[in-house]
Parts: C-alpha cells; structure tokens; sequence
C-alpha cells in the first residue's frame, strides 16, 4: 500500500518545479525579467497557500474522500501544467502557475493524511517515504529537462502533467482512506489564535518556514548557479550539455533519502534532535555554496547536496498523527509562504545563467 501512495505521490508532485526547470525558455517566449522569471516559481507557492487555506476552511478532505480530494487536484494540476506549456503571455501562465499551486494543495496535505489513515506503527517511516517521494517527484522534471533537447522544453511540461495525471489515477487503487482514518471535527476560525499560542508548533512552524524559505529558493536558484559556476570555471556554456538541469535532478532528488533516514530515526531519537541537526547542517551548506562557486562540479554538487537532506518531514509528523485536516492545511499555508518567500529577492534562474547573483558579494 505504501509503494502506490509513494508512487502516486511521487507523479502527482510533478509539475510544482517544471515551469522552473524550463524558466529560460519561458523567460524568452515571454519575455520576461529577472523578477518575472523568480514569479514563475513564486506563483505557485502562492497558490499552495491560498489552496491549503481554502481547503482548510471548507475541509475538502474531511467532506469527501482523501483519495478522491487528490485524484481529482492531481489531474487539476496535470492539467494546468499543459495550459502553462502553450500560454501566449505571462499573465495566463502565471495564472496557471498559481492555479497549479493551488491544486497541489489538494495532494500534498491530504496524501499525508491517507498515510496516516494506513499506518499507526512506524508512521515516521511511512511519512517519511510518502515526502522522499514527494521530493523526487519535484525533481524529476529537471531530469526529463537533461533528456531532452533545449528546444524541445514543452516536452517537460508535457511529461510533467501526463505524470501528475497517471498519479491521479494510482491513488484510487487505494481501497480506502486508511483503517485509522477519523473524521475531522468541524472548521473552526479558533484553531488559528490555538495554534499561534501553542508554542512547540509555532516554533516548528517558524522553523519550518525558514527551512523552506532556504531550501525551495536553492532549489529552484540552483540550475542556474550551476550553470555560472561551470561558465566560469571553463568559459563553455554547460547548458548545452544539460549539466545544470542534472545536477539539480542529483541534489534536489537526494533529498529523498534524507526524508527516509528522518523518518526511520525521528520517532527512534526525537524528533526535535534529527530536526535540528537536519537544520544546522542544512543551512550551513546552503551558506557554503557561495564558497564553492566555480569549484568543480563534484565539490560543488556535495556542498549543495546537503541542503536537499531535508527535515520538513518531522514539521509533518505530528501534524499527520492528528489527522485533522483543516489544521494542516492551517499550519502548511503560512509556512508555505517561507517557501515563495526566497524567490522575492531572487534574481530568479535566468538572472543567474547569465552569471549575476551567482555567489556571495
């Protein structure tokens, strides 16, 4: 049961970075700015909230099936993807970015609640597979773009939504929420000021959302360093080769391992020490990178690979062990913002190919 929800999850989280991991093409059918081009990633954060907030309000998922909440906003998404790969202008691609956003709040949230519905014991595991999964799945358009010809970038986009689409499909294959699935009590506007005077989750709240705000702005920065970091190493254009967007396949995707080893140790050692030493070595390579700019590409994809490591799970953890869907999707929206957050200040991919705002000073 587990492998269809990973594999499910894995397909439908697709789309999320494949607008960034074609953003120099988009940037110049578009013709979009450094900041235009840091939009088409922040769009769909801003979905995510606006999506996990609507959600929580109405409680999708508590209202009708879990399964069903995520077929349904998976094939949204699919969907949403194809309209971004032939949109003329970037106000309607933007709005697909943003509605593609929106739709993933649909999968993320609710799949962990069909995990959690399906395993009391070794639940850690079983979350930590489910957001591994979610990791390689955001990766993994940057693999199809190395694949691929430069000139053939719809392909991505394509891939990415038939992807999301067959996830849709995957998870009906689960017979049901979970054997210790339980009915989410009513939305009430009163368990926003509960959580904000809680005070171990607003400190995993806010340590989620400064986690994201590094990890999501490196990884959708991170093709793009890449690329300067090559030209300037070797005065040749690597992008040529599709080195960037394997690279950021490597260390985004690594980070499924890390998911895994929180979620076997977490419950084992506590969760509050795998998280913050997942933290401090996280955000002590994300200052390194600057460092290694220009360094070749095995030191500089090990600096870089540590950062993708990523303790969000144990943010997850508890909040799936409650199983009460309209708090998650309280709790996911405002960290969520963290995760656009690094993108405002960002000269964006594009920025960076061209070697600006590629290291430190």
């Amino acid at each position: 049961m587990l492998a269809v929800l990973a594999t499910a999850e894995l397909c439908a989280m697709a789309p999320w970075f494949s607008a960034s991991a074609v953003a120099p093409a988009l940037a110049g059918r578009w013709r979009l700015d450094a900041a235009g081009s840091a939009w088409l990633t922040i769009s769909v954060q801003l979905g995510f909230v606006l999506g996990a907030l609507v959600s929580a309000v109405l409680t999708l998922s508590d209202r009708w099936s879990a399964r069903r909440l995520v077929a349904g906003s998976a094939v949204l998404a699919g969907l949403a993807t194809l309209g971004v790969a032939w949109a003329p202008a970037p106000a309607p691609g933007m709005a697909l970015r943003v509605l593609t956003g929106a739709a993933l709040a649909g999968v993320y949230p609710p799949g962990m609640k069909i995990v959690a519905g399906w395993y009391r014991e070794g639940r850690g595991l079983a979350i930590g597979v489910l957001v591994g999964a979610l990791t390689l799945g955001s990766a993994f358009p940057h693999l199809v773009r190395w694949a691929v010809p430069e000139d053939q970038w719809r392909l991505v986009l394509v891939v990415a939504a038939l992807s999301a689409v067959a996830g849709g499909v995957l998870v009906l294959l689960v017979p049901h929420d979970g054997p210790f699935a339980a009915p989410g009590p009513a939305f009430s506007w009163s368990a926003a000021p509960r959580i904000l005077v809680n005070r171990a989750v607003s400190l995993a709240n806010l340590g989620y959302l400064g986690h994201m705000w590094e990890l999501y702005a490196m990884w959708t920065w991170l093709a793009g360093f890449v690329a300067a970091s090559e030209r300037a190493r070797t005065g040749v254009d690597p992008t040529l080769r599709g080195v960037p967007a394997l690279v950021t396949f490597a260390v985004v995707g690594c980070g499924a391992l890390g998911c895994w080893w929180g979620g076997q140790y977490a419950d084992r050692w506590g969760r509050t020490l795998v998280t913050s030493v997942a933290m401090a070595v996280s955000g002590t390579c994300a200052l390194a990178a600057g460092v290694v700019f220009g360094r070749p590409l095995p030191v500089l994809a090990h600096a870089a690979d540590e950062p993708g490591v990523s303790p969000h799970l144990l943010h997850d953890l508890p909040v799936a062990a409650r199983r009460r869907t309209h708090r998650v999707a309280l709790e996911h929206g405002p960290a969520g913002a963290g995760a656009g957050g690094g993108r405002v200040g960002d000269d964006g991919p594009a920025a960076a190919s061209r070697g600006r705002g590629a290291r430190w000073g």
